[in-house]
C-alpha cells in the first residue's frame, strides 16, 4: 500500500471548517506565487510548525533567507488542525526504557530538550507578541479507570525523582471540587508544564514573524518529487523546478510515500479527531464543575483531550481514526458525540458546531527523528511527532535551523537515530488496526 495524505493536485485548497480557522483572525499577507524555476539556498517543504520554524530562525538568527513551499496555506495541515497542546514530553517509549539505554543523565538530557521545546514556543509567543490564547501553565492526566490510580501515581514519582517535574497527585474528591466533574475521571496527575494555544493563531504568527524577517513563503506550491543532481536537489511543483542546495522535508504527516525514495514505506499517519462545542452557559459548566482552562487527557492509550476555549466552548479530541473518508469519518463524529455525553452526561445534548480530522505522524519505533536523509547531505527532516508536534516541531526548526548554518548541533540519542522503516510497509494499515484493536481493549478493561 502507497500511502498519500494528501491531494497534490488541487494547490491553495482553503483550510478545513474549524474552530481554529473561524478565530484564526486575517489569512497571512506577504506570501508570493511561486511562478518560474529558480536558485535558492534553502527550500522548505512544508509550511507547517517545522518549516515555518526552522524558516523563522534560519532568518533571524543566522541571516539566511529560505524559500517554504506549501501545498495550500500556512498552518493548513495538523499545524491549523491539532488541539493546541504545548507539552514537554518526547515519543511513545516508557521513560524507563530510555534510563536502561542510555543511564539517567542522559535520560534527563532528553527529557530537558522537550522542556526547551516548550520554552522556544513560549519564547516566540513572547518576542513576537503573538496572540495565540495562550492558557495557564500545567495540565491534567486523568486516570479513567481506578486501576490506573496506582500507575499514575509511580510515574509521578518518577517524574519527580528523575526529571524533577513538578507533577502531584489528585485525588477524586479535589479534582471534583477544584477542576470538573466527569464518569471517567478516578484522580488525576497535575503537571506543572506546559500550556495550551489556538493552533492556527500561533501557525500564522510564526509566518508573519518569518516573513518579517526575510523568509518567503509560497502557497498553493505542492511538491510532487525531489530529485538529485550532483550537489544540487530539484523540486517538482506545479511545472516550476526549485533548485536548492539544502532541503527540508516538513510535511510529516501529510508526508506522501512518493514525495522522496528515501522516505518510502517509514511514515505512518494516524487520524486525530477534534469537536468543539457550541459556547456554555454558566449553568451548563456548573452541571460539571468545569472550573479550569487547564489542558486535559485521559490514561488511555488512545487518548482522548479536551479543553476549556476562551469562550466557554469545549474543546474535545481523541486517536484512533485510521480512514478519511465521508463514511468513516460521520461514524466517528457520532461516536466522539456519544463518548462526549457518556463522560459528561449532563452535556449530552449540547449542540457540537465543528468537527475536523487532522493526520499525525508515528515512525515504527513511536519515537520523533529529526537528522539528513543517509546518503543525501543535504537534506534534512524531522518527523514523526506522535501528537507532540506544537512545542517539537518549533524546537526542531531552531535546531535545523543551526544545523544549516553549519553549527554543532546534538539532536541527542534518541532524536538522532535513524527513521527506521516499517517491516512490509504495505501492510501498515494492517498493523494499525490490529494495534488499535489491543489498544482499545488494553484501555477499557477494568
Amino acid at each position: 500500500m502507497t500511502i498519500r495524505t494528501i491531494d497534490l493536485g488541487q494547490p491553495g485548497a482553503a483550510h478545513v471548517n474549524s474552530y481554529w480557522a473561524a478565530n484564526a483572525g486575517a489569512p497571512v499577507a506577504g506570501t508570493e506565487p511561486l511562478a518560474g524555476d529558480r536558485d535558492v539556498d534553502v527550500a522548505i517543504v512544508g509550511g507547517g510548525y517545522t518549516g515555518l520554524s526552522t524558516a523563522y530562525h534560519l532568518a533571524r538568527d543566522h541571516g539566511i533567507r529560505a524559500h517554504v513551499l506549501e501545498a495550500n496555506r500556512v498552518g493548513w495541515g495538523c499545524s491549523g488542525r491539532n488541539g493546541g497542546f504545548c507539552s514537554a514530553g518526547i515519543g511513545k517509549e516508557d521513560y524507563s526504557t530510555w534510563i536502561a539505554r542510555w543511564g539517567a543523565e542522559q535520560a534527563r538530557r532528553i527529557y530537558d530538550m522537550s522542556r526547551q521545546a516548550v520554552d522556544t514556543v513560549d519564547g516566540i509567543l513572547t518576542r513576537e507578541k503573538i496572540d495565540a490564547e495562550r492558557t495557564p501553565t500545567g495540565g491534567l492526566e486523568l486516570a479513567h479507570r481506578p486501576n490506573r490510580l496506582g500507575e499514575m501515581s509511580e510515574r509521578c514519582r518518577f517524574l519527580n525523582r528523575q526529571f524533577g517535574v513538578e507533577a502531584r497527585m489528585i485525588g477524586r474528591d479535589e479534582l471534583e471540587r477544584d477542576y470538573l466533574v466527569s464518569r471517567e475521571a478516578y484522580g488525576a496527575m497535575h503537571v506543572g508544564e506546559g500550556f495550551a494555544l489556538n493552533a492556527l493563531r500561533y501557525a500564522n504568527g510564526l509566518a508573519r514573524a518569518a516573513i518579517d524577517y526575510g523568509t518567503v513563503i509560497h502557497e498553493a506550491a505542492p511538491v510532487h518529487r525531489i530529485d538529485q543532481e550532483g550537489d544540487r536537489y530539484y523540486l517538482h511543483a506545479q511545472g516550476v523546478v526549485v533548485r536548492a542546495r539544502e532541503i527540508v522535508i516538513a510535511t510529516n504527516g501529510y508526508t506522501n510515500d512518493d514525495l522522496f525514495g528515501r522516505l518510502r514505506g517509514r511514515l505512518l499517519p494516524a487520524l486525530s479527531s477534534i469537536l468543539v462545542t457550541r459556547p456554555l452557559t454558566q449553568a451548563e459548566l456548573a452541571s460539571v464543575n468545569w472550573q479550569t482552562h487547564l489542558k486535559i487527557w485521559d490514561s488511555r492509550r488512545l487518548v482522548f483531550y479536551y479543553r476549556l476555549l476562551p469562550d466557554n466552548r469545549i474543546l474535545f479530541g481523541s486517536r484512533g481514526g485510521i480512514e478519511d473518508t465521508p463514511e468513516s469519518n460521520a461514524e466517528r463524529r457520532r461516536w466522539m458525540v456519544r463518548r462526549f455525553g457518556q463522560m459528561f452526561p449532563p452535556l449530552a445534548d449540547i449542540d457540537i458546531e465543528y468537527f475536523w480530522h487532522g493526520w499525525v505522524c508515528i515512525a515504527y519505533d513511536r519515537n520523533p527523528h529529526f537528522g539528513e536523509i543517509p546518503y543525501c547531505r543535504g537534506i534534512h527532516y524531522a518527523l514523526a511527532y506522535i501528537g507532540s508536534g506544537v512545542a517539537l516541531a518549533t524546537y526542531a526548526g531552531d535546531l535545523l535551523a543551526r544545523r544549516i548554518a553549519g553549527k554543532e548541533v546534538e539532536y541527542g540519542p534518541l532524536l538522532s537515530r535513524p527513521l527506521p522503516r516499517f517491516p512490509l510497509p504495505a501492510l501498515r494499515r494492517t498493523w494499525q488496526r490490529l494495534a488499535y484493536a489491543w489498544y482499545a481493549h488494553k484501555d477499557e478493561r477494568t
